[in-house]
């Protein structure tokens, strides 16, 4: 393992592993420790969740913590482009800051949102992909632009932890929202329920597809797992479904326009998760949402607070795979500075 970009870098039996590894820490299972060893979490964008369950996992591995945030008295703002002449705002090119922090760090954390302005840009994932070129130590996504593989991969422990069949009902649902989100969570759920070889329904306004790299990559992922894609604009497609997840997201035919954004989701306030929905589905569904979450918005209280909901499970999860994922590349650190084992022959990880 080389960090993490996006959940489908990794084959599905790791994922396996590291959902299952996740489920043992949970359970009390003490982790591996890693002492002198250094993790570095770059924050250029907000978090509550991602912040929290990796500063938790550090202490859990024993590893010595570097943790930056943009804005205020946080890091300089960042050039990215190439053969910039930087007589503007930037004060530090990512070559320098990305080469520094891998000097200090053993593996470095990257958390940085699409900038949602120019949708080529975003496309490209400059921050991640800069840090992830020259940086020199590998690079754990805590989200950008387009994936989102830690949230993707407590996603997966919790239907694990709930005993979810793996060909069961997911259903992906946008929902509405003051604003434009984002497409890193949807593309990292929709790919992760595929990878998993669930049966998978998209279910979105016209207007809100995905992107069609995001689409192909989750459509590769189904054909090797035998999983199956559905994609409609019935909100109500939820019937049989063992998951419910439930996020909103941009439109990309309105991405930088936040005037044609409002106008297209004006009317579709009912995009809204509900008890009938998840009557609907049948008795045995749950809801997800990776949180945050507006209320009475994206879900009504009485699901987000109801017996269906494991939004709460969910989060925890987060600080049990990533205490997995880092206890995981941190050995496989350890193993190659010894020159014990390649890391592909390392074995399921055990304390």
């Amino acid at each position: 393992m080389n960090g993490l970009y996006h959940l489908g870098e990794l084959s599905t039996a790791m994922v396996e592993r590291l959902a299952q590894r996740a489920l043992e820490l949970r359970r009390g299972v003490e982790p591996l420790r890693f002492p002198g060893r250094g993790l570095g979490l770059l924050f250029l964008s907000p978090s509550l969740r991602t912040q929290a369950s990796f500063q938790r996992a550090a202490a859990k591995l024993g590893l010595d913590l570097v943790q930056l945030q943009s804005g205020g008295n946080g890091v300089w703002q960042l050039e990215l482009e190439d053969g910039a002449v930087m007589n503007g705002t930037s004060v530090e090119h990512i070559r320098e800051a990305a080469a520094v922090l891998g000097r200090f760090v053993d593996v470095l954390a990257v958390r940085a949102f699409s900038g949602g302005k120019d949708l080529e840009l975003d496309l490209a994932d400059p921050i991640v992909a800069g840090f992830r070129r020259f940086a020199g130590v590998p690079i754990v996504n805590m989200e950008s632009a387009l994936w989102h593989p830690c949230q993707a991969l407590a996603d997966w422990t919790t239907m694990d932890m709930l005993g979810v069949d793996r060909r069961a009902k997911f259903v992906l649902t946008w929902a509405n929202h003051p604003k434009a989100l984002p497409h890193a969570v949807p593309n990292s759920t929709l790919a992760m329920a595929l990878q998993r070889g669930m049966d998978v329904v998209l279910a979105r306004p016209e207007g809100y597809d995905l992107h069609p790299s995001a689409l192909a990559e989750a459509k590769r992922l189904a054909s090797a797992s035998g999983g199956k894609l559905t994609i409609t604009s019935d909100r109500n497609a939820v019937e049989g479904a063992s998951i419910v997840y439930a996020k909103s997201w941009g439109s990309l035919e309105a991405w930088g326009d936040a005037e044609k954004e409002q106008r297209m989701r004006a009317a579709l306030a009912h995009w809204c998760v509900d008890a009938q929905t998840m009557q609907r589905a049948g008795p045995n569904a749950r809801f997800m949402h990776c949180l945050p979450v507006r209320r009475n918005v994206v879900v009504k209280d009485e699901v987000l607070d109801g017996p269906t909901s494991v939004v709460i499970d969910q989060a925890e999860n987060r600080l049990h795979a990533q205490t997995a994922l880092l206890e995981r590349q941190f050995l496989e650190l350890e193993m190659q500075s010894k020159g014990k084992r390649s890391s592909l022959e390392l074995q399921e990880v055990r304390p």
